[in-house]
């Protein structure tokens, strides 16, 4: 049985023991029932909560059910990683549209219902933009997904120095007041905004867009709706200290649990599915011997120059394009 000081369990074989990293690494990874599992973790014991959840639209690792019934049962999820946050802990829930007959449901607005009910306070409704997807026919193609970032406190943990990016006016000085003629800024840069999506240099911007995990990403599995690992990781440098604790209760193939590590945490993931436990624990293996591959933080999101032959316009539309 892997422990850790808290003496968190997994007990599901073969996935209940990471012998070789437990003691020193803390990691737990469980093969199961999110809400089951949830069960034995202590109260008031976890830091940070990042996930996202099944979106409701019949993946295979999901049972299509009515909106209704699919919010009551995370409703009942929900309210047990509630319990498990410490009070300064805080949870950023990564969801983007429910789509029914052709009509969309933005499933943020229904989860903010919940979060509020039980007594968590919005600090930030974040639009993570993405460039790819399919491209819709009878609507706008969807091209942005919502992060809510919730704190169960007032006292919250918040690093924004982890996080600042640089002024568009370093060099700003106060008009008027006791400080005129001072430099108006911060010397270590601004606090970015609750839009992530870049113009020139992801990381360094005013705005962050992190590419989702398409065919040609680094990051790619198996998982049809895998998220990136640098979009964890910007939550978890501003939300969290070194050594505490990250939960993504439905953790698909371990990457909330590889952008902590990354950033010396300690994880634990749970999922129902073995196929992507199994890649997940290689996922992590890989990250200790040096061998995963992963877009690096604050890597610009490549522009087309227009010399690419699929950048060009086909000499078939030069006339106009097909009818």
């Amino acid at each position: 049985m892997m422990t850790t000081e808290k003496k968190m369990t997994s007990n599901s074989a073969p996935y209940k023991v990471y012998s070789e990293f437990a003691k020193e690494r803390k990691i737990i990874l469980h093969h199961g029932d999110s809400l089951k599992f949830l069960k034995t973790v202590p109260n008031s014991s976890v830091d940070l909560i990042v996930t996202s959840p099944p979106y409701n639209i019949g993946k295979n690792y999901e049972k299509k059910a009515t909106l209704e019934v699919y919010l009551k049962n995370q409703e009942i999820t929900i309210k047990e990683l509630y319990l498990k946050l410490k009070s300064e802990g805080s949870v950023c829930w990564e969801v983007g549209n429910y789509v029914n007959n052709g009509e969309i449901y933005p499933l943020d607005i229904y989860f903010y219902d919940i979060f509020k009910k039980i007594g968590m306070k919005l600090r930030n409704r974040v639009i993570w933009h993405f460039g790819h997807g399919l491209h819709c026919k009878n609507r706008f193609s969807g091209r942005y997904e919502t992060i809510l970032w919730f704190t169960k406190t007032d006292d919250y943990i918040f690093n924004l120095d982890s996080i600042r990016i640089p002024a568009k006016y370093p060099g700003k000085r106060a008009y008027k007041g006791p400080n005129k003629g001072k430099l108006s800024g911060n010397p270590l840069g601004k606090n970015p905004s609750d839009v992530w999506k870049t113009l020139e240099n992801d990381w360094m911007s005013a705005f962050w867009e992190f590419p989702n995990v398409k065919s040609n990403h680094p990051e790619k599995t198996i998982h049809p709706c895998q998220f990136p690992i640098e979009l964890v990781e910007r939550c978890i440098l501003a939300l969290t200290n070194q050594g505490d604790y990250i939960l993504d209760p439905f953790c698909g193939v371990g990457t909330t649990l590889i952008a902590g590590l990354k950033n010396s945490r300690k994880v634990i993931g749970v999922d129902k599915e073995l196929e992507y436990i199994k890649i997940a624990k290689q996922r992590i293996e890989q990250f200790f011997n040096g061998e995963l591959k992963f877009r690096p933080l604050g890597k610009k999101v490549y522009q087309p120059t227009g010399r690419e032959k699929v950048s060009k316009v086909p000499k078939e539309w030069i006339k106009g394009p097909p009818k």
